[in-house]
């Protein structure tokens, strides 16, 4: 598989963890490396930071608005970071630029971006997965892929769906037939809502697929998604619209 260009957004799981990042950063860098795909865009979960703000919001109770913006703040922060600690990587805030530059590997800033357009709602049902969506959708790019801590959507038999509708999704999340663990799982939060709410309606709004990859170490996720040849050597869930 070779593409001329992709999005992918960095979970804040995998964000908080020096080891889960290096072993994004390197698979994906390998891929541009080896002109397996010649453009890509990474955008910045929130991460800690955003979960700190959320515990700002639910103590303090101010408004939706600034909540909105002070996580999406933080998510360029994140992609800072991103720079500070892998100094290859370019910064990019100009949608313009990303989409005319014909070969990189960057961070997409996306603060004055979503500030200028405002299309969002500004609500904790719109996470960086809907953001990197409609980032997608502003590049022109055809897919968007997710980097998570799991490995993709699981059935009630803990394996893993491939390949689902939004509608599907829909469905088998009111039926009870996705994973669910007991409450006191610290993985309750991963299993059952991978994804953010608002993600299904930018699917099926934009017709653009979301591929969720693993990226917790020492998986190779990412890299074997775009260089097996083999389908059931890949892991991944496919989201696609009705």
């Amino acid at each position: 598989m070779s593409i001329n260009s992709a999005i992918f957004k960095i979970g804040g799981t995998i964000l908080d963890n020096s080891k889960n990042l290096i072993n994004t950063i390197a698979q994906l860098t390998q891929l541009f490396e080896d002109g397996i795909i010649q453009k890509i865009v990474l955008v910045p979960g929130g991460g800690l930071l955003v979960d700190f703000v959320r515990h700002l919001y639910e103590k303090f109770h101010f408004n939706d608005d600034i909540a909105h913006w002070i996580a999406i703040y933080a998510m360029d922060y994140n992609g800072k970071e991103l720079k500070r600690k892998f100094p290859h990587l370019q910064i990019n805030n100009n949608h313009k630029n990303a989409k005319k530059e014909k070969r990189f590997i960057s961070v997409f800033l996306p603060y004055n971006y979503l500030k200028e357009k405002d299309e969002l709602p500004h609500s904790w049902d719109v996470t960086s997965d809907s953001i990197a969506l409609y980032l997608a959708k502003t590049l022109s790019m055809n897919e968007c892929f997710l980097i998570k801590e799991i490995q993709g959507i699981y059935d009630y038999n803990q394996n893993i769906i491939k390949e689902i509708s939004t509608k599907e999704f829909k469905q088998l999340k009111l039926e009870g037939k996705l994973k669910e663990m007991n409450s006191t799982d610290s993985e309750l939060k991963l299993k059952t809502k991978p994804i953010d709410p608002y993600l299904l309606t930018l699917i099926d709004r934009y017709k653009i697929p979301c591929i969720i990859l693993n990226g917790v170490s020492p998986s190779s996720d990412i890299f074997n998604y775009f260089t097996s040849t083999n389908l059931k050597e890949k892991i991944f869930t496919k989201l696609n619209s009705v």
